[in-house]
Order: structure tokens, then C-alpha cells, then sequence
């Protein structure tokens, strides 16, 4: 059975993003996200694509949007679930966001990995937690002390139950 994996870093009050871009800088996070991400087709929204640094090496972008004429080179296109998943044929995806991005996939997932930025922090995008919903079973977590650059987080883990 295929893995929809939904992999997002969210603060304590759910803030994800701010102005477009990841309101921290946690180089641990973003190499979990590469190993998380490697090799697997992941689907985002527009805006989160537009917010990349470039294509991400070893990975499909499948770019879920409303906008029927929108295209952008090494993305591939769909405007529905439906479509990106068949987009992604049998293989295991990844879904990276946005907040919309997230809502559209959260009954499709059957894993969720989450970034638990262990602070409060300002943004202006805001998604709800595995935590808060009994669908959801936690099973691992890694707790990881602050920085000089950034606060304390946890990498989560959790599963959908059955």
C-alpha cells in the first residue's frame, strides 16, 4: 500500500510560515526533510514551490494549483487530490504543504512526520496538529535542545490509526 506522508515543521501556537518563507532556520529539520523526501514525488501547493530555493534534486514537484494555465519548468501540474496522486502513480509521496495543501491531503495521509518548534513564533500561516486529532497515534519522538539560532524542537512521528 502506498505511504501519503505529510512532513511539515509547526510551531507551538501552528504557525508554519511567515510572509512565504519558514519563519526559523533549523539546519537538522532541513536535513530530515531531504531524507524524508529523497527519491519520493512530493506534492505542494503554488506558493510553497514558488518559496523553494530551486528544484530540489531527486525529487518530482507536483504542484497543486487552481490556476489552469500556471506552469513552471520540472513541475508537474494537477488541480486536484485525485490528480497528483495519479500524478505520482504507486510510489509513496510526500505532501510538504501549504496549510491548504495539507487540509486537502489530511484524510489521505498515513504518516506524519512534524517538526514541533517548541516556541511560540509570528507568522501569518497557521495549520492544525496530528496532536489534536484521535485519528492520529503518536508513536516516536526525538527531542532536540535550542541553539544559538534556534529554539527547542521535537521530531514527531505519528501514524494513522487503523
Amino acid at each position: 500500500m502506498r505511504e501519503v506522508l505529510l512532513i511539515v515543521a509547526r510551531a507551538a501556537n501552528g504557525v508554519i510560515g511567515r510572509d512565504g518563507t519558514l519563519p526559523w532556520a533549523i539546519s537538522e529539520d532541513l536535513k530530515r526533510f531531504k531524507k524524508l523526501t529523497m527519491g519520493k514525488p512530493m506534492v505542494m501547493g503554488r506558493k510553497t514551490f514558488e518559496s523553494l530555493p530551486g528544484l530540489l534534486p531527486g525529487r518530482r514537484h507536483i504542484v497543486l494549483t487552481r490556476q489552469a494555465d500556471w506552469q513552471a519548468e520540472g513541475a508537474e501540474r494537477s488541480h486536484t487530490v485525485e490528480e497528483a496522486l495519479a500524478l505520482a502513480g504507486d510510489t509513496d509521496v510526500a505532501v510538504i504543504g501549504g496549510a491548504e495543501v495539507f487540509d486537502l491531503f489530511w484524510q489521505h495521509g498515513t504518516h506524519f512526520e512534524l517538526t514541533e518548534v517548541r516556541a511560540e513564533i509570528e507568522g501569518d500561516t497557521i495549520m492544525r496538529s496530528p496532536a489534536d486529532d484521535p485519528a492520529w497515534e503518536e508513536v516516536a519522538r526525538i527531542p532536540h535542545e535550542a541553539g544559538d539560532t534556534h529554539p527547542a524542537f521535537h521530531f514527531v512521528s505519528y501514524r494513522r490509526r487503523a
